[in-house]
């Protein structure tokens, strides 16, 4: 078949990859801009770009595409059908009804769970053990297409976001091939419409998505570190600076070294959540929570490189009774790293 394949970020990678080494073959490729990025603000071109460049296929590059004359222009390339896999537009009804066999979306999520923008972050945060890949025809909703194929996976106690996301991608263009050569041996596309009474919502990720409420306990926190991961990031603030952290996990205290002079297990400990209540040479800092202490192992403070929690107490970047501050006051004019 002739495809036109409508991506941009990494995640779109493997399954262009699939096309290219496959019988089909891949007339265009739609890609956002080049955009400004790094401290240097250089321009970036997206990783999908490169690969079509690489393999001299077409690639064009709209501002919007909702308009009818990029429909004449898509026409062009006579597709049989488009494959879309994290483009990031929302694709207008002329080109969604331009291929013979329309457009396909490859979703990270198991549909209808977490439509939008940010299904794999939102999975990680929420603490889902499972997650998966769908193939869904798109209409003119926000993911809200017939199921044509779905793949579950298992998310595991040390993944990311970007563990995941490698993880998923592979899989989204393994099952995308399963997907054309059915479309191609039945010259229909089947699908099974979703159960919309049971679908949740995965909006983008906005920066103060990243601020940590230690109130949390200390599964909710690891979570939030693992799914914010790389934007916006876990982050709180010390002495009114930025420092994201980048690891950690529960600290068991079987001993109560955190009681207070005559205080017996079970009682309150003295320190409010979010202080730093104590340094453990070798391994890193403690800063009580909701529900327990967390144990960061490595951090990042603002305008500086990524460190182990180890070398921030040796480098006098925090001291036992610091508190990490989460107010939202700090966000305006706080940046990124």
């Amino acid at each position: 078949m002739k495809i036109v394949y409508m991506g941009t970020p990494g995640f779109a990678v493997p399954a262009l990859k699939r096309l290219i080494d496959s019988e089909h073959q891949v007339t265009a490729v739609v890609t956002q801009p080049d955009r400004p990025s790094g401290r240097g603000k250089r321009m970036q071109s997206p990783p999908v770009k490169d690969l079509a460049l690489e393999h001299m296929i077409p690639v064009l590059q709209p501002e919007r595409i909702k308009n009818v004359q990029y429909d004449t222009v898509l026409k062009m390339y006579d597709p049989d059908i488009i494959v879309v896999a994290a483009y990031g537009r929302i694709l207008p009804p002329e080109v969604l009804n331009m291929p013979r066999f329309g457009c396909i979306n490859i979703h990270a999520s198991l549909l209808p769970a977490y439509r939008g923008a940010a299904p794999i972050q939102w999975t990680i945060i929420n603490g889902d053990h499972e997650t998966g890949v769908t193939i869904m025809r798109m209409d003119e909703g926000l993911d809200t297409g017939d199921i044509i194929a779905s793949e579950k996976v298992e998310v595991l106690d040390d993944d990311d976001t970007h563990s995941v996301s490698n993880m998923l991608s592979v899989i989204g263009g393994e099952v995308l091939i399963r997907v054309l050569a059915e479309i191609e041996r039945k010259g229909e596309v089947r699908a099974t419409a979703q159960d919309h009474a049971a679908a949740t919502l995965a909006p983008i990720m906005e920066k103060s998505d990243g601020l940590l409420d230690w109130n949390l306990n200390n599964e909710q926190i690891v979570c939030r570190i693992r799914g914010l991961q790389p934007w916006p990031g876990a982050f709180t603030f010390l002495h009114g600076k930025q420092v994201k952290i980048l690891k950690a996990e529960p600290f068991a205290d079987p001993e109560n070294l955190f009681f207070g002079p005559g205080a017996a297990p079970g009682q309150p400990d003295r320190f409010d959540p979010g202080t730093i209540s104590a340094l453990i040479r070798g391994r890193g800092i403690t800063v009580k929570t909701g529900d327990g202490h967390l144990l960061i192992t490595e951090l990042q403070p603002a305008g500086r490189k990524a460190m182990s929690a180890s070398d921030a107490i040796n480098g006098g970047v925090v001291r036992k009774g610091d508190e990490f501050i989460s107010s939202p006051d700090f966000l305006i004019g706080s940046g990124d790293n």
